[in-house]
């Protein structure tokens, strides 16, 4: 049961009746505890409603399009709260965050439901028989899970779950019902690495065509790990030895199953000093979120764009520009930025890498910098007429760095216009040039 918060004006949720306050019981004799059968079962040309009015219970009949909403509103987009995880994985992030921050970020969620709808991955230790059995019946696909090993007893270790190891046994369930799969393994440095990592790579290729790909990416170790498992990072020598196994099984993968099925993560060629594959290697880029060809798809789009444009490009720009992100990212920006100063003359754009003081030198991506450091490390500089930051250093709403600094917070203190740029090729040649530019 659900309680509704709202009901659209002109809706036919309103026209049938129903009021904020009400309480969702069921849709078509089907019990609604979530979003998920909320949607599932609104998916029908009649749904009858079954809700209660204080004492009463009210039957409420709509016919609509197939998969036309009805116009009521939830307290959260869950329609519940989230699930928090039951896991005490040696390498979480969370773990490793200094205190002081703002609460949302130490909630730990593991939950199905915002694999898919959001995309998260989830470690499947909270789901049970009838979560599985749910999952199957409404066909949500695809479910990205964190695998890490496939070793029962060492997933138990590593996540500190007695349950880890048990529900791999999930994963053939989902892969044979034919729900959609992608994985990630965070690589420990001597616990799931080397021979532990080709026994997780054969185990799940044999769930492919279910399995669609696997992120491989090296876990991140912040300067606040007192207490915590005893964790080192990989050297350079020892990144290349994990790519080369890792593309090696991957090209077996694609003999054998027409899709290399297994990614490194940006992370580990950028540390090697390996240049980064071309554009093809990655296929759909579906590892993109867990920074899998990231930065290929960025100089892929960015090059693009050059040639696209053509003659739009203005010859001649009188604009000076400064783009800070993070070390990782800097060379291949300052390349970028080179490629479109070649072009437009009078174009002056300044890469300056952020290095990260506030959670440890050993992260060195966009997506954990603050707006303290950007701060701290580009006070006093001559920032030209605009400072341009990757958007990932913001929270989802846009509107907070980790550390809790607002945009407009950090450009009163640096004193020059803040503008935010996706990974993309395109948005960047576009937020370089400025807003007296407007390219096709």
């Amino acid at each position: 049961m659900v309680t509704v918060t709202g009901v659209l004006p002109g809706s036919r949720a309103e026209r049938g009746g129903i009021l904020a306050e009400d309480i969702l019981i069921s849709i078509n004799g089907h019990n609604i505890r979530d979003v998920l059968d909320y949607r599932f079962y609104l998916a029908e040309r009649t749904v009858n409603l079954l809700l209660h009015r204080g004492p009463e219970l009210v039957e409420v009949t709509i016919r609509k399009g197939e998969y036309d909403d009805i116009g009521l509103e939830f307290a959260t987009p869950l329609m519940d709260g989230k699930h928090r995880c039951a896991n005490r994985c040696i390498f979480c992030f969370i773990d490793q965050l200094p205190r002081g921050m703002r609460d949302t970020l130490y909630f730990k969620d593991d939950d199905s439901r915002l694999s898919f709808l959001h995309g998260n991955y989830i470690t499947l230790t909270n789901l049970h028989d009838e979560d599985i059995d749910r999952i199957i019946e409404m066909h949500i696909s695809p479910v990205n899970v964190s695998v890490h090993t496939t070793n029962p007893e060492l997933r138990c270790t590593m996540m500190g779950n007695r349950r880890a190891g048990k529900t791999l046994e999930y994963l053939r369930r989902l892969a044979d019902a034919g729900i959609a799969l992608c994985g990630q393994i965070v690589l420990c440095r001597g616990i799931n690495d080397g021979a532990e990592l080709d026994r997780s790579m054969r185990d799940l290729a044999e769930l492919a065509p279910a399995l669609r790909s696997v992120s491989v990416v090296p876990a991140g170790l912040t300067k606040y790990r007192e207490g915590l498992y005893p964790l080192s990072p990989f050297t350079p020598e020892e990144c290349a030895a994990v790519i080369a196994q890792v593309d090696a099984f991957a090209g077996e993968c694609m003999e054998k199953l027409g899709t290399r099925l297994f990614f490194c993560a940006d992370e580990l060629y950028l540390k090697a000093g390996i240049e980064l594959p071309p554009d093809e290697y990655y296929e759909e880029y579906s590892q993109i979120e867990n920074g899998v060809g990231l930065l290929t798809s960025l100089c892929h789009e960015f090059d693009f764009e050059l040639e696209f444009s053509g003659d739009d490009l203005p010859s001649h720009l009188n604009r000076t520009v400064t783009v800070a992100t993070g070390e990782a990212a800097c060379p291949t920006l300052t390349a970028l930025a080179a490629r479109l100063t070649e072009r437009v003359q009078g174009l002056e754009i300044r890469v300056i890498p952020i290095r990260n003081d506030f959670f440890g030198e050993l992260i060195n991506v966009a997506g954990l910098l603050t707006g303290r450091d950007i701060a701290d490390q580009l006070a006093g500089k001559d920032l030209g007429e605009e400072l341009l930051l990757p958007r990932v250093c913001l929270r989802a709403e846009g509107d907070l760095f980790l550390c809790g600094m607002t945009p407009d917070e950090l450009s009163a203190r640096l004193g020059v216009p803040v503008r935010f740029v996706p990974n993309d090729g395109t948005e960047l040649i576009r937020a370089l040039l400025g807003d007296a530019c407007d390219l096709a």
